[in-house]
């Protein structure tokens, strides 16, 4: 897979030794590539990614996998509050939801998953530890967003669906609650987290309630988990 090195200042070590098990997914949020690409390489912003994939599926290499980027913020998952220490940031150029949002092309979404096919392996990241950047930080971010294609990069490996005969069985909303945390969401803020993940698994309504069908959809996830890693993500 060719790839264009852009190289960031914007970087790190990872803390204590940690090591990459986890894919953090964004959309750019600016109005073109080049915008975006200037601020991921400009000291000044202290922000970067490992990696950023333009419409066309251009894709820029922006700081090296063994290193910390900066691209999730204040971020958890699965108790992790150091996540640009565990994981590898994704940018997908979108202009996300305050300058256009649209969906993303057919030719970026084939570059994604040709990346996500190479990190897999090298780094042994379990399909459930594809995330996008709102279900790590759900009070704070949006992206990728609701047009973004979870299910089909499901389909791939990258990410859990729910089974559709999961979908609806009932489920108490204090345990769901509870199952919501299991996947991996910080539940602190709840119905943040229930936005988010609706806006991954239930787009056609995002409402932050927790209703029957999204009850049923997060219990459905749940039960896909990996047992043995049951606090480790969705």
């Amino acid at each position: 897979m060719s790839i264009i090195d852009s190289p960031s200042p914007n970087f790190g070590p990872r803390r204590d030794g940690r090591q990459p098990d986890l894919v953090v997914l964004h959309y750019t949020g600016m109005k073109s590539a080049a915008e975006a690409l200037e601020r991921m390489c400009d000291p000044a912003s202290e922000v970067s990614a490992h990696y950023m994939i333009d419409e066309d599926g251009t894709c820029h290499r922006l700081v090296d996998e063994a290193m910390r980027a900066w691209h999730a913020g204040v971020a958890c998952w699965a108790g992790e509050r150091d996540v640009n220490s565990v994981s590898i940031g994704i940018e997908l150029v979108n202009p996300g939801h305050e300058h256009g949002y649209r969906p993303f092309p057919d030719p970026q979404i084939a570059r994604l998953i040709d990346l996500c096919t190479e990190l897999k392996p090298r780094h042994g990241i379990a399909p459930h530890r594809f995330v996008g950047h709102a279900d790590v930080a759900p009070s704070r971010k949006q992206d990728p967003g609701e047009l973004f294609p979870w299910k089909d990069m499901a389909r791939q490996g990258f990410g859990l669906w729910p089974k559709p005969n999961h979908a609806g069985a009932p489920v108490a909303p204090m345990e769901a609650a509870f199952l919501l945390a299991e996947i991996g969401y910080d539940i602190a803020d709840l119905p943040a987290s229930i936005a988010a993940f609706q806006r991954r698994y239930r787009p056609s309504l995002i409402d932050g309630q927790l209703d029957r069908e999204t009850a049923g959809l997060i219990n459905g996830l749940a039960r896909m988990l990996p047992r043995q890693d049951a606090l480790q993500g969705e």
